[in-house]
């Protein structure tokens, strides 16, 4: 049987590698042999923390028997749904309408033309053994009526996806690349009612108790905690029950943001957030940990803490962030995608524990003190006994807290670790790399802002060839998926914030030259975007969702990362279509506020300028290092800052590719920071108290 898995990038795919089933990578060859042996398809998809991924695979895909009933009737196909998120896309669209539900890992049976007729996603074994069974037989007997199927299966997906997307849009006229039609202008799209309409929506879903929006399960909803806080930084608009939108924006923060940092979803010993709470209280993980959440939750708690100057706030960033550089961080510089939800064959048993094993690592006395700590019932919170630990309140002996806290983790340590999905993904990084950026400049940090300097390094090096990004690299070796429309955003946007916390011009043209990718491979006539570039595969539907996931959707990313290019080059073009980009937030945001977290965030960038701020002044000058943290202090809702010399960019070389800097001088030998909007400034300030009150008036 060839091993055909074995060379693969993904380490998902590598843990399949020696299943005894025949698997095949995503590609024209599987189906080519599908076609010669006349069997139809198994398409599997998962990914590496996925525990009932793992599930199935030990259940049916270690199994030989199982094997063999596969390999005689199918090709099998294995995907990694994190290396190839748009044939993820195209299949979950089609497991959603023919079951109702959708998750990992998906099944699904396809035609040689690439079809769907029929999807699922876990099975048990002897369940999975008699679906093999009944799709070989329906194949061999009723062939014609199986592919008549699967092709009105496709072909009414693609109408609805095409139809769907027309509708978010509206009835708009094309526009031309450097024209956004008149519907799309910002004076219909970017109307502040939006916002203050999804502030209002969101109230009626909120958890007042428990934090966070809706019931179980709960998810951490970094992009809505973004926007709601940039919402309440916009001036006060009330309510027609007299109720302040902006302290409710920043109520709803603080109350799901304390309420994830308390609970079990946050590693109280590691620090670092998990995928998801099962419960509605953010009590028990499902305990995969992703690269994703952990950056925007980091961004987050960061900017919290500017907003707040929350101790809370400013301990989980810092935590957060330094958890992503010890347990995600390669050794080319890239942050690794997740760390499993299981070890040693049961989910979550790295992280739990019971009364008995705290006491045995710390003794009577210490381990009493932090049963209580951390809040763990005698019978346990979770399962035989065990408990996730939880930090309900700040401890009344600091001292004594971190010296049982690092024995527990030192204990812990002992454990067999969860395994490590070591791909490192394009976009995921560049939101880690905004994250690290920014949490290095507001708390002085300069260790963070260099791991994000590290990681940007690695995507521009190994990722970027030819100005396109490839979506995966592993152990420096590229992965052989194209990037896609989030790659280019998120990486365009991490090193916009590079640039502005450590002052290095390169990574604006960097990301310019991304920008004019997805604008040329990318754009709609209409303005808005596909989630695949126009020389990519073709599926039987081309993607182009705008809402978001867990991460920024493709559209919303592009169109902030569009808004803060123009705002440091001043580029009408590129600010259009940002403008143009968020046209279908309007239907996104009034259907489901929850998904239009990062375009409401962007919108909220439009309304306040955004900001334009910049630091003039030589490097080591402690007065430029106090403008450049004020800066980062105060600023306002998507405020982009550009940090050069104060001399002439074309003489030295400072700043060259950041036209915010050109012309802007020191203010009679001193260090200066301008703010500007559309690049016309204010007159320059010579002092952090100066910079902050220009930055509020």
């Amino acid at each position: 049987m060839a091993d055909r898995l074995r060379d693969a990038t993904s380490p998902y795919l590598l843990q399949h590698a020696g299943n005894p089933v025949d698997w095949w990578p995503w590609g024209d060859a599987a189906f080519d042999e599908a076609r010669r042996r006349d069997v139809p398809v198994l398409l599997s998809i998962g990914y590496s923390a996925c525990h009932w991924c793992h599930v199935m695979a030990h259940e049916s895909f270690e199994d030989q028997a199982t094997a063999d009933l596969m390999n005689q009737h199918l090709v099998s196909i294995k995907v990694d749904r994190e290396e190839r998120p748009d044939v993820d896309a195209v299949y979950m669209t089609a497991t959603q309408a023919l079951t109702g539900q959708g998750g990992w890992p998906m099944t699904v049976f396809l035609t040689h033309e690439r079809e769907p007729f029929y999807c699922g996603t876990y099975y048990p074994r002897e369940q999975f053994r008699r679906l093999v069974a009944a799709v070989a037989r329906s194949w061999r007997d009723e062939r014609t009526a199986v592919t008549g199927q699967a092709r009105e299966i496709a072909t009414a997906l693609a109408d609805s996806m095409r139809k769907a997307v027309s509708d978010s849009l509206g009835s708009a006229s094309s526009g031309s690349d450097s024209v956004v039609p008149e519907a799309r202008k910002a004076s219909t799209v970017l109307d502040p009612k939006l916002g203050d309409a999804a502030v209002l929506m969101l109230a009626t879903r909120y958890d007042a108790r428990r934090g966070g929006f809706g019931g179980a399960p709960k998810f951490p909803p970094s992009s809505v905690l973004e926007f709601l806080l940039r919402r309440s930084e916009r001036e006060l608009a009330a309510t027609d029950d007299g109720a302040d939108l902006a302290e409710r924006a920043l109520a709803m923060v603080a109350g799901t943001a304390r309420a994830m940092a308390r609970g079990g979803i946050y590693d109280q010993l590691a620090g670092g957030f998990a995928r998801y709470s099962v419960d509605a209280g953010w009590v028990v993980p499902h305990f995969e940990k992703m690269l994703y959440d952990n950056a925007q939750l980091a961004r987050v708690y960061a900017h919290w803490w500017r907003r707040s100057g929350d101790d809370l706030a400013r301990r989980v960033a810092l935590e957060t962030c330094d958890w992503m550089i010890a347990e995600l961080g390669t050794a080319e510089g890239g942050f690794a995608s997740a760390l499993d939800a299981d070890s040693d064959g049961a989910e979550g048993a790295y992280y739990v524990w019971s009364q008995a094993e705290i006491v045995d690592v710390l003794g009577e006395d210490d381990g009493d003190y932090a049963i209580g700590q951390f809040a763990v019932p005698a019978a346990g919170n979770f399962e035989h006994g065990r408990s996730v630990l939880m930090r309900p309140a700040d401890p009344a002996d600091p001292l004594r807290f971190e010296r049982v806290r690092s024995a527990l983790l030192a204990a812990r340590a002992a454990r067999p670790r969860p395994a490590r999905d070591d791909k490192v993904v394009a976009a995921w990084n560049g939101l880690a790399i905004a994250a690290l950026a920014d949490a290095g400049l507001v708390f002085d940090r300069a260790d963070l802002v260099e791991a994000a300097r590290g990681a940007a390094g690695l995507l521009a090096r190994v990722h970027l060839s030819d100005g396109r990004l490839a979506r995966t690299s592993r152990d420096g070796v590229t992965g052989p998926s194209a990037g896609v429309l989030e790659d280019y955003g998120c990486v365009a946007a991490g090193f916009l914030a590079l640039s502005g916390a450590n002052g290095e011009a390169r990574w604006v043209t960097l990301a310019g030259e991304l920008l004019e990718v997805a604008l040329r491979r990318f754009r709609r006539e209409d303005g808005g975007f596909y989630d695949t570039a126009d020389d990519s595969e073709r599926l039987y539907y081309r993607p182009a969702d705008p809402a978001d996931g867990p991460s920024p959707s493709g559209t919303f990313a592009v169109a902030g990362a569009l808004l803060s290019y123009a705002a440091l080059t001043g580029s009408s073009r590129h600010r259009e279509a940002a403008v143009a980009a968020l046209g279908s937030l309007g239907q996104v945001a009034a259907s489901y506020p929850q998904a239009a977290g990062w375009g409401l965030a962007v919108a909220e960038a439009f309304l306040a300028g955004p900001d334009e701020i910049a630091i003039v002044g030589p490097r080591g000058d402690e007065r430029t290092k106090a403008l450049h943290a004020a800066a980062a202090f105060g600023a306002t809702p998507g405020a982009v800052i550009a940090l050069g010399a104060g001399t002439d960019p074309a003489v030295t070389g400072d700043g060259a590719g950041i036209p915010l800097l050109a012309g802007r001088g020191l203010v009679n030998g001193q260090p200066a920071a301008y703010v500007c909007r559309d690049f016309t400034c204010r007159l320059p300030v010579t002092t952090p108290e100066q910079l902050l009150a220009a930055l509020r008036s």
